[in-house]
């Protein structure tokens, strides 16, 4: 009867301890040139050309980071 212990339990990870997606915010200048356009990026460069837009920004998806 050797060997049939306590089955060791694996901690799980707390959602504090979970790595984090961060993205950096680009303007409607970098959504322009893109190589790869996103619909995101494109709707809020078209919204951008209109006379009187202010925009602070939009999250690229291209420049995810974990953090």
């Amino acid at each position: 009867m050797a060997g049939k212990g306590k089955a060791s339990k694996k901690k799980k990870k707390s959602a504090s301890d979970r790595k984090q997606a961060v993205l950096k915010l680009v303007l409607s200048d970098t959504c322009r040139v893109c190589k790869t356009p996103c619909a995101r990026g494109m709707r809020y460069y078209e919204n951008m050309k209109q006379p009187g837009a202010v925009g602070k920004g939009v999250p690229c998806i291209l420049t995810r980071t974990f953090v």
